[in-house]
């Protein structure tokens, strides 16, 4: 497949508001350092429509551990009738490059699940619940009460293998059958993972809805619960908050954030939803804001330059790439020819 060239229109400012509202003193409060969670191969790709070669996924993930992020959520272990891009999950996970220092955490819905990831050699799982009932039920297919006898399980057994388990809750800002969600909910939820044992809470804006004031509130509540220095955020970019809402975090002493490369995601099973925040504009961001990484990015694959003021892709399924430091990088490609992987 060829390359085709495209002029884009100038990228618009996310949530500028919130960036000229920061201060001095507000700079000073950010984190020193923030640890970047990629969730592209897992969450980015799950959304995709055409089932993607397990090759290419393989591919993908050694570009990103190439990249140098310190975290790469691989796979899921997943019923393939729910999900079917991740069908490939043990092939996946057995056919990457382990690079040292770096995580390779898999997603895993129930007991079942984690009995397949560890056997295919997982060493770290997360698992997921909800701050809706509606979601929780449509998203796994159980209330959020049953979701807690579930996540024991996957629990109990990670304490005897020494697995580390982190825990996700989505919808924290909103959800697309149940509309606002309580903050006190959400830190209900929160609350419940971390006591069980969970190292880490994620906390999702899984359809793209909130906003820095949103974030800030249900922020305030779970913090009321647990410490912030075990909180990460995972925000959807459906409404160009994703930034923002990253930003307010910071503030308020969130060190871990989730990213996707080139922006990919969505979720199943909350119509409308798009992609999380790009890893590499989120990493724009933090290096502009004068915050470490602990990531080398990029330094995946480089292309020669194209014409002034163009990004590049390739037709459908995208390439996706983006200037960083006047150099043009290729993160993911779907349908790669020869000449480019």
């Amino acid at each position: 497949m060829g390359m085709v060239w495209r002029t884009f229109p100038p990228l618009r400012l996310a949530g500028t508001s919130s960036l000229r509202a920061i201060s001095s003193s507000s700079l000073d409060a950010f984190p020193k350092q923030v640890k970047i969670v990629e969730v592209g191969p897992r969450d980015g790709l799950q959304n995709e429509k055409h089932i993607l070669p397990t090759q290419m996924k393989i591919k993908l993930i050694d570009m990103l551990s190439a990249a140098g992020l310190p975290v790469i959520e691989a796979t899921s272990f997943v019923s393939p009738k729910w999900v079917p891009q991740m069908a490939d999950h043990a092939e996946v996970l057995q056919g990457i490059e382990k690079f040292p220092g770096i995580s390779y955490p898999v997603l895993t819905p129930n007991l079942r699940g984690f009995q397949a990831a560890v056997a295919a050699g997982a060493k770290e799982v997360a698992i997921f619940g909800a701050a809706s009932e509606l979601f929780s039920k449509k998203n796994i297919n159980c209330s959020i009460e049953e979701s807690y006898q579930r996540f024991e399980e996957v629990l109990t057994e990670a304490r005897c293998a020494n697995i580390p388990v982190r825990g996700y809750v989505s919808c924290v800002l909103g959800c697309p059958y149940e509309g606002k969600v309580s903050p006190a909910k959400v830190a209900e939820v929160a609350k419940k993972l971390y006591s069980m044992g969970c190292f880490e809470i994620s906390l999702g804006d899984t359809i793209g809805v909130g906003t820095p004031l949103g974030m800030k509130n249900m922020l305030s509540a779970v913090m009321k619960e647990m410490p912030v220095s075990a909180l990460a955020v995972h925000c959807h970019d459906t409404y160009g908050q994703a930034l923002a809402n990253i930003l307010m975090a910071l503030q308020m002493g969130v060190s871990v954030v989730d990213s996707s490369v080139a922006g990919l995601g969505g979720c199943p099973y909350s119509p409308g939803a798009s992609g999380n925040v790009a890893t590499e504009d989120l990493l724009y961001m933090l290096n502009g804001l004068g915050i470490d990484t602990v990531s080398i990015f990029p330094r995946v694959v480089t292309v020669p330059k194209p014409p002034d003021n163009a990004l590049v892709s390739v037709e459908s399924p995208s390439t996706f790439l983006h200037k960083i430091n006047g150099k043009k990088c290729l993160f993911i490609c779907f349908e790669p020819s020869p000449s480019i992987l």
